[in-house]
C-alpha cells in the first residue's frame, strides 16, 4: 500500500506528464503552421511518449491501491518563436521535469517506499535521455544559424523519427 502523501505527489506528476503531452502537441501544431512538418512530426511523437509516461504513473498508482486523480491541465502556450527558441523551451521543460522526478525519488526514499523508488528509477534514466536529446537538437539548431538549407535538412531528419525511437 502506498501512503496518501506519496499518492498525492505521484498524482501531481501524472498531471505534469499530461501537461508535457499537451505542451509538445501545442509545439507540434506551431511547427506545422510554420511548414516545419518534420519538427511537427517529432514533437507529436514526443507528445505521445509523454502520454505513455502519464499512463505509467496512472497504472502504478492504481496498482499500489492508490487512487489516480485526474487534475485540470493548464493550457499550454501557442507561440514558441524561432526553432532555437522552441528547443530552448523543450530543454527547459525537460530540466523542470527532471527536478520534479528527483523530488519524487527523494520523497520515496524518505518514506522508505522501495517499490516507488524502483518505479521512479526508470524515469530518472529517461530524463537523462530526454535532456541529452533536447540539448543535441538545440546545439544543432544553433550551429545551423540562419541557414535555411540546414534547417530543412534537420526538418527532414526529424520527420523520419519512428515511434519509440
Amino acid at each position: 500500500m502506498i501512503s496518501q502523501s506519496l499518492t498525492a505527489a505521484l498524482n501531481d506528476q501524472l498531471k505534469q506528464e499530461l501537461y508535457s503531452s499537451y505542451l509538445y502537441l501545442s509545439m507540434s501544431a506551431f511547427c506545422d503552421d510554420q511548414s516545419l512538418t518534420g519538427f511537427a512530426h517529432w514533437l507529436r511523437l514526443q507528445a505521445d511518449e509523454e502520454r505513455e509516461h502519464a499512463m505509467k504513473f496512472f497504472d502504478f498508482i492504481q496498482d499500489r491501491d492508490g487512487k489516480a486523480v485526474l487534475q485540470a491541465i493548464p493550457q499550454p502556450p501557442r507561440d514558441f518563436g524561432t526553432p532555437v527558441q522552441l528547443f530552448e523551451q523543450v530543454l527547459a521543460h525537460e530540466q523542470e521535469v527532471t527536478t520534479l522526478i528527483e523530488q519524487l525519488y527523494r520523497k520515496a526514499i524518505a518514506e522508505q517506499d522501495h517499490a516507488t523508488q524502483v518505479f521512479l528509477q526508470w524515469f530518472v534514466s529517461e530524463q537523462v535521455e530526454e535532456e541529452k536529446t533536447a540539448t543535441e537538437l538545440l546545439d544543432t539548431l544553433k550551429m545551423a544559424g540562419d541557414s535555411k538549407v540546414a534547417l530543412l535538412m534537420l526538418d527532414r531528419e526529424l520527420g523520419a523519427r519512428t515511434p519509440g525511437a
